[in-house]
């Protein structure tokens, strides 16, 4: 495994991370949770991301418990706020309330006293953007937090964050977390660009575009009993990319894939990694099998004439228009 630093920071996250958005406490098993840690930190990644949100705060306690015994030291722990996580008007948002009460909560569940990132999980047009970087701020001063960053935020609102955290005396945001894969290069327009300017990586989740670049949907046939596609908590996700153009072109790539020797996700995995303002890729997996196919992408350079190859066979499904969004139903 290899590491990379976090923006301008001194932080090293492995190039491969691993990620429990809908599969901790929710889509697997609490032991087959456990297993796919295991075979993440046996394949040498050290950077796991979660979030407050997922599976209501579940997703949080399951990582936190496998990771338990396991020395702090040479982990990097990330997670998130911003969604509903009670029903109250306090308990979602960026105010320095849900903040302070949220990185306590997620604390606790992580079994930690401090995490490495704390991120934005989206921006907050209702809170003032002074008031939730003094608070981001705060807790790296009380040591609850060592970096921070934000995820799926555009360029713009990055831009303003940074002025402020300047203009302040804050700490700078290191990292955005952005969906990014081969079929969706929504970030490259304006958000990579803006980033390098700024000193923030990307650590990009659904690489494989939730099992899509894998090739294991087929045009014309239903989805594999057993993928997201058929679970009803993450099937309206692969529901927008499985189209039978965007899976026949996808059906395209296998012989590239063969050609590399590396397997479809391999490839994809390695595909994002080719871009020097992704830090890390996310990982997910519902099996430890998959944390260990998906780990090999780690280290494998891609030759431009394979990288424009990719680019014809997608050609005309890749979506890449910066004015869309991730839509709110949607929390990696």
């Amino acid at each position: 495994m290899q590491h990379r630093f976090l923006g301008r920071s001194g932080l090293q996250v492995s190039e491969i991370s691993y990620g429990n958005w809908i599969t901790h406490g929710s889509q697997v098993e609490e032991d087959a949770a456990l297993a796919c840690v295991v075979a993440a930190l046996d394949a040498g990644i050290t950077t796991f991301d979660t979030a407050d949100v997922y599976a209501a705060t579940r997703a949080e306690e399951v990582l936190g418990k496998a990771l338990a015994g396991h020395r702090r030291e040479g982990l990097e722990i990330f997670t998130k706020v911003y969604w509903p996580t009670g029903p109250g008007p306090n308990d979602r948002g960026l105010s320095r309330k849900h903040i302070t009460e949220s990185i306590n909560g997620s604390l606790r569940r992580l079994r930690t006293d401090y995490v490495d990132l704390y991120q934005a999980h989206r921006f907050d047009h209702e809170t003032p953007l002074e008031e939730t970087m003094r608070a981001f701020d705060d807790l790296v001063r009380a040591g609850k937090v060592l970096y921070v960053g934000v995820s799926e935020w555009d360029a713009d609102q990055i831009r303003r964050a940074v002025a402020i955290a300047d203009e302040m005396g804050f700490d700078r945001l290191v990292s955005n977390q952005p969906q990014y894969s081969m079929l969706w290069r929504v970030i490259e327009a304006e958000v990579v660009p803006t980033s390098r300017e700024l000193g923030l990586s990307q650590i990009v989740w659904s690489p494989i575009a939730q099992g899509i670049l894998t090739g294991k949907y087929l045009p014309g046939e239903p989805p594999p009993e057993g993928s997201r596609a058929t679970d009803p908590t993450s099937g309206h996700f692969t529901d927008r990319l499985r189209t039978d153009e965007i899976l026949t072109a996808v059906q395209g790539l296998r012989p590239l894939a063969e050609q590399a020797g590396l397997s479809m996700a391999q490839l994809a995995v390695a595909w994002v990694l080719q871009n020097d303002n992704v830090a890390s890729a996310i990982i997910g997996a519902s099996r430890p099998e998959q944390v260990t196919e998906n780990v090999a992408a780690a280290g494998v350079t891609l030759e431009p004439d394979l990288l424009a190859a990719i680019d014809d066979v997608l050609a005309g499904v890749v979506v890449t228009d910066p004015r869309l969004t991730v839509s709110p139903a949607r929390r990696p």
